[in-house]
């Protein structure tokens, strides 16, 4: 037997397998697949037809694809709306794909003919034999399976070749693609006979499986309405008898409608639900389901308003008691109540509160409710990823409830609670829907007066709802939602609020919580400001409050055990009741060095400094970083030392230096992952300062994105970084010069003490931190 090769364009199909003989169509719109059948339209017009073994890989490989497939002739080609080709083939012969190119913006490679084998060996009574019993079994199937063609049915029954039977019984039965893969890739025609009979019975058996629980299931329903008959007839014999439970029910729901607060289009639907609810009588699977509805709809408060405390002293007298700072917070909450006192109505703020954990984001919500006298409702959105959590299910649905929105207006009682949308950042989708875009609507004050929940389907208004939602960072909120809110930044607090706010709340709140009394328990503050500092590494308060309820625990047991009826605890006896210090804060060096600068860092738990070493030694140009840093970083390092390669004549730097050195810049803690641009200034400093052997000032720390030609570019996070440079004792802080309205606004006591100069070129950046 000769072998036969050829090169061809190859079509990777997925969740299909073609065979020979087989006349059929599919639709492609894969770039490489409409470039493949376009090739082979100005060729021969064949193609190697290759099913893939994942469907969802877009771009596959040789190793994606089966490697038996058929080879066919493309007969027609129809081009469909959204780039879609249906293509009509006529398979002619197996083929094995020897090897596979991708230099072309298609799949093509050479294969080998596959010709069947055994048929010679098999004698003419054997062929018959195989026939008839191939035959008898394809009978039996279409008795079985009224719903197959008898056109092809009988086409199949008059082909008196075995090879053309078994690929049309292949082509035409339900096989799966893998069962039908199995086929294709078997040579030998007495094990693709043996193998297609097997698969045929087991579609038999199939069939005869499902028709009986078919029967069952019919035998079921014709009970039920069985059932049904009864029960009206039983219904009637009540009504009769005058037993008229529904009834009654029905009525005391008509006179909840008369006293409810709601429009007349709400009143005029809910009394057609209750009609409906009496022509079904009690026992109807449908008229637990409209009970349930009705009671819902007669719960909800349509036009039912709680009475807002508008007294503007009293409420920044109760924001001010519940928490320290936060200004931005309050302006905005003493400005609404401004507006709403002027215009007797004003339009609720939308508002989101992003910013480090434990800050105090979802706790001011709650002091905002009671400052207004509104009443709370709180919905947690973290790991939300079902539309209908949002939306509520449809009736249709069997459990369908209202969605969460509905469900707090229903649980705050009034329609203009407050609602904290808690951790709106954390939402996520999935294939049931997106959950971001359901909020769209909740949270636009334009169209939220008409909010429709799937399960209510009546318009619910939501127009007088004081929405906060709460935030750690607005990067995975889409743009759309995140236009619809009022951004406002809780940032991290410094030493002195966190001093202040475990004075003035932490402390009594942990004291009061285990069982103590002021007279019990004291703190200094030396104490509390060595808790904050050595024990606790935040932006927010969350640690500290544990640290302190640490504390309380342990005198509680101290007293209990023994003899002492107070404890005062100082920065001296500290570490009996909370060990060792966990973190200390690295300190600016004593000496200037060369190839060392101090950076400033944002993280999530605050401000950090980050000391970047430079190392030079002899090579081949080799450019290394370590300290596990990102893409942005690795990127503004590589754009430090081009900027230093082009300034290189300015430092008498040697022109063979760049080739004949290597250059290796590490940030330690090696372990924590790093990015962003704004150590790019640090970087390129700490290069520089390496190569041309000058020492850098010790008490220099600075922030900031370069560009190739040395400009300093604005960063984020500053009053973070600012906070850690102040706690390493850094002295002078270098600044972009763009970020100078961020300084200003900062409070004084954290930039006591630093010198912050801003800059705009590199230039000015060495001048200050060479030493000279």
């Amino acid at each position: 037997m000769t072998e036969i090769r050829k090169i061809m364009p190859i079509v990777a199909l997925r969740g299909m397998t073609i065979l020979p003989d087989t006349l059929i169509h599919f639709d492609i719109n894969r770039k490489i697949t409409i470039n493949a059948v376009e090739t082979a339209m100005e060729q021969d017009q064949q193609v190697l037809l290759l099913m893939q073994k994942d469907p969802n890989v877009e771009e596959p490989k040789a190793d994606d694809l089966y490697q038996i497939g058929t080879v066919a002739e493309i007969k027609q080609l129809v081009k469909l709306p959204g780039d879609v080709i249906r293509v009509m083939v006529q398979g002619l012969e197996r083929a094995e794909l020897c090897e596979m190119y991708n230099d072309q913006p298609y799949l093509y490679g050479e294969i080998q003919i596959k010709e069947d084998t055994g048929l010679d060996e098999l004698k003419e009574v054997e062929t018959t034999a195989y026939l008839r019993g191939i035959k008898s079994i394809l009978e039996v199937f279409a008795m079985e399976n009224p719903r197959l063609s008898k056109d092809i049915m009988k086409t199949m029954m008059l082909d008196e070749d075995i090879q053309h039977l078994l690929n049309a019984i292949a082509s035409n039965i339900s096989f799966s693609y893998e069962e039908k893969q199995e086929l294709l890739e078997l040579s030998d025609v007495s094990e693709r006979y043996e193998r297609t009979c097997v698969a045929l019975t087991n579609e038999i058996e199939i069939i005869r499986i499902r028709k009986e629980f078919q029967a069952k299931v019919k035998e079921k329903v014709d009970k039920n309405q069985k059932e049904y008959i009864m029960r009206e007839q039983l219904k009637i014999i009540r009504e009769e008898l005058g037993d008229k439970d529904s009834l009654t029910e029905a009525e005391e729901y008509l006179a909840k409608v008369k006293k409810l607060k709601a429009s007349k289009a709400v009143k005029e639907q809910i009394e057609k639900e209750i009609d409906r609810y009496k022509n079904l009588g009690n026992n109807s699977t449908e008229s637990s389901v409209l009970r349930g509805y009705i009671e819902m709809l007669l719960t909800l408060p349509w036009d039912k308003v709680s009475k807002d405390n508008k007294d503007i002293k009293n409420a920044k007298k109760v924001l001010d008691e519940d928490h320290y700072g936060l200004k931005k917070v309050k302006d905005r909450i003493i400005e609404f109540l401004a507006v709403r006192s002027l215009t007797k109505k004003g339009e609720s703020p939308i508002i989101c509160l992003v910013g480090p954990p434990g800050t105090g984001k979802t706790s001011i919500a709650r002091s905002v409710a009671r400052a207004l006298d509104k009443e709370y409702v709180r919905i947690c959105l973290g790991g939300v990823r079902d539309e209908a959590e949002i939306r509520g299910h449809r009736r249709t649905y069997v459990g369908a409830m209202p969605g969460r929105i509905v469900k707090g207006i229903k649980s705050a009682g009034v329609k203009n609670p407050l609602m904290l949308l808690d951790e709106i950042d954390k939402v996520s989708n999935d294939y049931k829907g997106d959950t971001f875009s359901a909020l769209l609507e909740v949270l636009d004050s334009e169209q939220n007066n008409k909010f429709v929940d799937h399960y209510i389907e009546l318009p619910v208004d939501l127009s007088e709802v004081l929405f906060i939602a709460t935030a750690n960072s607005v990067q995975t909120i889409p743009r759309p939602l995140l236009d619809r809110m009022e951004l406002i930044e809780v940032n991290s607090y410094s030493q002195n609020e966190k001093e202040h706010i475990a004075k003035e709340h932490l402390v009594d709140k942990q004291v009061e919580k285990n069982g103590l009394n002021e007279k019990q328990l004291s703190i200094s503050d030396k104490a509390i400001s060595r808790i904050i500092n050595g024990y606790t590494k935040e932006a927010g308060v969350r640690n500290l409050e544990r640290r302190l309820g640490e504390i309380c625990r342990k005198v509680a047991r101290e007293i209990l055990e023994g003899d002492k009826k107070s404890i005062k605890i100082t920065d001296k006896n500290l570490e009996t009741y909370l060990g060792k210090e966990r973190y200390t804060f690295d300190e600016i060096n004593k000496d200037d060095e060369i190839g060392i600068v101090r950076g400033l860092a944002w993280t999530s738990v605050g401000g950090d400094t980050l000391q970047i070493e430079v190392n030079v030694m002899p090579g081949k140009g080799k450019f290394e970083l370590t300290g596990k840093l990102g893409d942005v970083m690795k990127e503004s390092a590589k754009t430090g030392i081009s900027y230093i390669r082009s300034i290189s004549s300015q430092y008498d730097i040697d022109e063979e230096f760049f080739e004949k050195k290597d250059i290796h810049i590490h940030i330690p803690e090696g372990a924590v992952p790093k990015d962003g641009p704004s150590a790019g200034i640090t970087m390129a400093t700490a290069m520089l300062s390496a190569i041309t052997n000058t020492k850098v000032r010790a008490d220099v720390a600075m922030t900031g994105e370069i560009t190739l030609r040395g400009r300093v570019l604005p960063i984020g996070g500053l009053k973070e970084k600012v906070l850690a440079a102040k706690a390493a004792k850094v002295k002078l802080v270098l600044v972009p010069k763009k970020n100078k309205r961020d300084i200003e606004e900062l409070e004084k006591e954290i930039i006591a003490g630093i010198d912050i100069k801003f800059v705009e070129t590199m230039e000015e950046v060495l001048s200050y931190a060479f030493v000279k």
